[in-house]
């Protein structure tokens, strides 16, 4: 009675139809020749069928056999396929990684990281994302993103969160505006001054409004906009001056005064992954340069 062929028996066969004899398919599986006509044996026996036989000291495969290969290469040949990949991903991981950023950071801290990243993964497809924050918690839960990273506040259920830094916002104005002359701007100094600020739902701007209403300072106007780029790109044209993170505002060094803001408005950083998921190699290797570049920056103490 037949019996399923074991992966063994198939291997050696394979083998032995691919080298012609039994000592070339021992070398190739590297085992003996014994080995290998002991598992043709069991191979025959098992299927029921005839899939050798001798002329003068040689195999010689019947046509049950050429049909059985056919077959078994087909199986081999996917097979090969999976290790192909296997040893991709073990090179690279995954061999993509995608990442979302808010802007701030897409335009601050995150372009290094990103090139420090492609010297050690060269191969790596990388899909980054700068959006708004209300995009982020959701491209991770639907499976968009490996990981994000934000200054802004994000709800943690079904998010794996990790703090990455903590600094401080910075008062940005053009260089010849009127407060640059000063080591550091107070919130008194905000009074009857043209504010830049960002969209009421801001954490910084939270934070800044609660800070004038305790103080009673009251700006002169306001210019309201959706992201700190902007901010400083309008600070730069002498629009007014404005609350930004430190990150984008060292990204504009060049066109702006930046000075340190007092009370002291906090800033944090955080990565977050989707729970349910454990990360990617290249997701962890990204993160590791990541989280030590932003190591390397002063913080609040």
């Amino acid at each position: 009675m037949s019996r399923p062929l074991n992966f063994r028996q198939i291997e050696a066969f394979h083998a032995v139809m691919l080298a012609g004899t039994t000592t070339g398919a021992a070398r190739m599986l590297r085992t003996t020749q014994p080995s290998i006509s002991r598992l043709l044996a069991q191979a025959q026996q098992a299927s029921g069928l005839r899939l050798f036989d001798m002329e003068r000291g040689r195999l010689r495969p019947t046509r049950e056999a050429t049909e059985l290969f056919n077959t078994v290469q087909r199986h081999f040949v996917g097979l090969e396929r999976i290790e192909d990949r296997v040893a991709a991903m073990r090179r690279s991981g995954s061999g993509v990684l995608r990442l979302a950023c808010t802007p701030a950071l897409g335009l601050g801290m995150l372009p290094g990281a990103v090139e420090e990243f492609t010297e050690c993964y060269p191969d790596v497809h990388i899909n980054m994302q700068t959006v708004g924050s209300q995009y982020l918690r959701d491209g991770l839960l639907h499976g968009a993103y490996d990981v994000v990273v934000t200054t802004v506040p994000l709800d943690g259920s079904h998010l794996a969160l990790h703090s990455l830094h903590e600094s401080a916002a910075v008062c940005v104005m053009r260089p010849d505006h009127a407060l640059a002359a000063l080591p550091s701007v107070g919130i008194g100094d905000l009074n009857a001054r043209r504010l830049l600020v960002l969209n009421a739902d801001d954490d910084v701007y939270l934070q800044l409004r609660g800070a004038m209403q305790q103080h009673q300072v009251q700006p002169a106007s306001e210019i309201e906009t959706t992201y700190s780029s902007t901010i400083c790109a309008l600070a730069a044209a002498g629009s007014g001056l404005g609350l930004v993170n430190p990150y984008i505002a060292a990204v504009f060094a060049g066109q702006l005064a930046i000075r340190p803001f007092l009370p002291c408005l906090p800033v944090r950083v955080c990565m977050a992954y989707p729970a349910q998921t454990a990360p990617s190699i290249v997701t962890e290797a990204f993160v590791d340069i990541l989280a030590r570049r932003f190591r390397e920056l002063p913080g609040l103490s």
